[in-house]
């Protein structure tokens, strides 16, 4: 099978002429939809059962808990809607009847954020700034030369007096934010009024800030985006908050899928070693202490060479820029996974050897239960709190070590948008005077809110599932009622 991403083949061409676009899949599009859709299930199948469906009420019912899922939720769309790609038919020039697509595939989050891009300025810009960040020789209305702060070519390009500038950012932002806020009254509106017929215990007021305080930020950001740069400009005039949002997939698929290929290996030895012991269990903690004796970074940074050297010698793989950068993203997944299992296997067999000794186990030994049997009826179940709060809590670390990787340059491809490679792009600005400050700024905060919200969830997690604490109350923002 070929490494390179998939086109849409089945379609008709006529069909697709008609359109002017194709669409393009990436491996990692298949996958975070794929994943999409094992959610889903994954939801349905634990509303049918009542244990699970009053353990999970505990987190949603919690105000943190579904303060922070409504962010990650964000998140998520907004990862989604930038994993639908497609390629621009090209305009014929010739009278051969061969269709032509553009060598570069855009997503629907390009398409949303199309008032940010194609208004690229000459170099860095602060935010809502209308001259540039550094001094050029600009040409005088009386034929003279001078060194000045020019103004910007899209940003302000509006304004006719620059004495209104900040008079005008001060009112678009409030006409903007009194018109999103319109629709989002009318909507809790009529939620509230369709609740008062039926009972629920979600915190609905916690849920309508929520959802109004992402709402209203977007859309002041996407209307804004409109006339100034928000966030200012790169190096090379792009804008950063458009980037900035890019590399949210970046951020949510390196975390999701870096965690899901921990998962089976780490459940597997780890419970394994403890349930069977012997010889079983001194060959699982001799290959995780020989792979903790290696250094990490040295060993993902060895594997990613690697995988940059089977890229250059095999270019025919790859017909697209994007498709080259997928799949180094996907191998880095796939390698940040293959590394970071030991610390869960090391907690799930340390949770087995303990769990293999309580008194319902030895029973289930004495009336001849079957290991599988036991394994999955009495041990899974009760280590599953640590395995979902290991879970959300390497989901973090991978988030961040994603941004670590590309600072050094072994991380995703330069050509993919992420936190880590906005920061190595501006790591060298930090020393100058005055200082670039907004492009680190832009990716520490949303890397930030993200790394934060998957925490603060995975603490309801662990509030609601694990045994200790779990039967003793709900947790609400840290206090046990």
């Amino acid at each position: 099978m070929s490494t390179s991403a998939m086109d849409v083949s089945s379609v008709d061409v006529s069909t697709m002429n008609e359109l002017g676009f194709r669409l393009h899949f990436l491996w990692s599009d298949i996958l975070i939809f794929l994943l999409a859709a094992s959610l889903i299930g994954f939801a349905i199948t634990l509303y049918r059962s009542p244990l699970s469906r009053a353990r999970w009420a505990q987190v949603f019912e919690s105000k943190i808990g579904v303060a922070a899922f409504m962010v990650i939720l964000f998140y998520v769309v907004v990862a989604l809607v930038d994993s639908v790609h497609f390629q621009i038919q090209l305009e014929q020039t010739s009278e051969s009847s061969e269709v032509h697509y553009a060598p570069e595939a855009k997503s629907l989050l390009d398409v949303v954020l199309a008032p940010m891009q194609g208004k690229d300025e000459k170099t860095y810009s602060a935010p809502f700034a209308i001259h540039s960040f550094a001094k050029a020789t600009v040409e005088l209305p009386d034929g003279g030369v001078a060194r000045e702060f020019p103004r910007l070519l899209h940003g302000g390009s509006h304004l006719e007096n620059e004495d209104e500038h900040l008079v005008d950012v001060m009112v678009k932002s409030l006409t903007i934010i009194g018109w999103a806020l319109i629709p989002c009254l009318i909507l809790i509106a009529l939620h509230h009024a369709f609740l008062r017929k039926s009972a629920s215990g979600l915190p609905w007021p916690v849920i309508y800030t929520t959802s109004a305080i992402i709402f209203l930020i977007a859309t002041w950001a996407l209307q804004m985006s409109e006339y100034y740069h928000v966030l200012g400009t790169d190096k090379v005039g792009q804008d950063v908050l458009c980037g900035a949002l890019k590399a949210i997939r970046t951020g949510v698929l390196i975390g999701t899928l870096a965690t899901l290929v921990t998962l089976p290996l780490a459940v597997l030895l780890g419970i394994s070693a403890g349930y069977f012991k012997g010889w079983v269990d001194d060959v699982v903690q001799y290959i995780y202490t020989t792979l903790n004796s290696i250094p990490g970074i040295l060993l993902i940074a060895a594997s990613v060479l690697l995988i940059d050297v089977y890229i250059e010698t095999h270019p025919e793989q790859f017909k697209l820029l994007s498709d080259r950068a997928d799949f180094k993203f996907i191998a880095l997944c796939f390698i940040l996974g293959m590394t970071s299992w030991t610390g869960l296997c090391r907690l799930l067999r340390a949770e087995t050897l303990k769990l293999s000794q309580l008194e319902y186990v030895q029973a289930a030994h004495a009336f001849g239960v079957s290991r599988w049997r036991v394994i999955t009826r009495h041990i899974l179940p009760n280590t599953t709190h640590l395995i979902l709060i290991a879970l959300v809590l390497d989901f973090s670390g991978f988030v961040l070590a994603e941004a670590v990787l590309s600072y050094i340059g072994v991380g995703v491809d330069p050509s993919m948008k992420s936190w880590g490679n906005m920061i190595n792009e501006a790591r060298a600005e930090l020393a100058r005077e005055p200082v670039v400050w907004w492009s680190v700024t832009a990716a520490f905060i949303l890397m930030f809110v993200l790394v934060l919200a998957a925490n603060l969830f995975s603490d309801r997690v662990r509030d609601a599932f694990d045994p200790r604490t779990s039967g003793s109350g709900k947790s609400d923002g840290g206090k046990v009622k």
